[in-house]
Parts: C-alpha cells; sequence; structure tokens
C-alpha cells in the first residue's frame, strides 16, 4: 500500500485523505488572472506615483514662485518708500509748492 496524502485526526483514530487539489489544473488560469490583475494594479500603483511625484514638483516650484514673488514686492515696496520720501523733500523744498498765506502777502 503506497503514502497516501491527508492526515491522521487522533481523536478518533480516522485518517482524513486530503482531497486531490484542483490547484494544479487551476493554477496556471488563475495565476495568469492574478499576474494580469497584479500587473494592471502594479501599473496604476505606477501612474499614482508619478502623478503624485509631478504635482510634489509642481508645488515645490509654486512655493518658490511665491517666495520670489514675495520678496519681490518687498523690495518694490521700500523702493517706493524711498520714491516716495524723495518726492516729499523735493516738494518740500521747493518755492512752487509752498503754502501762501494771501493776507500776508496784500498787507
Amino acid at each position: 500500500m503506497g503514502l497516501r496524502e491527508g492526515r491522521w485526526d487522533h481523536s478518533s483514530r480516522i485518517f482524513c485523505p486530503r482531497p486531490k487539489s484542483l490547484l494544479p489544473k487551476m493554477m496556471n488560469a488563475d495565476m495568469d488572472a492574478v499576474d494580469a490583475e497584479n500587473q494592471v494594479e502594479l501599473e496604476e500603483k505606477t501612474r499614482l506615483i508619478n502623478q503624485v511625484l509631478e504635482l510634489q514638483h509642481t508645488l515645490e516650484d509654486l512655493s518658490a514662485r511665491v517666495d520670489a514673488v514675495k520678496e519681490e514686492n518687498l523690495k518694490l515696496k521700500s523702493e517706493n518708500q524711498v520714491l516716495g520720501q524723495y518726492i516729499e523733500n523735493l516738494m518740500s523744498a521747493s518755492s512752487v509748492f509752498q503754502t501762501t498765506d494771501t493776507k500776508s502777502k496784500r498787507k
């Protein structure tokens, strides 16, 4: 008598044969389906990862641009203050822009 695949149920002393596995027959077809499904999943994950990386780079670029614009804005504000003060100084030094007191000139 040859060896049979299975297990002994020691509590009842009964040999429980292992059912013949359908795995070898199903394995090829199922594995092909699983491989195809895994390939689709892998492609989708790769696509999503690439999309996330692209969005991260875009965000980094936009953040850098915002920082550059903030710096330019501060620089322009400072220049405007300097120019404003310069114009104010010119106006105060010029007699054209001096307020005149018409009563004092008439006397």
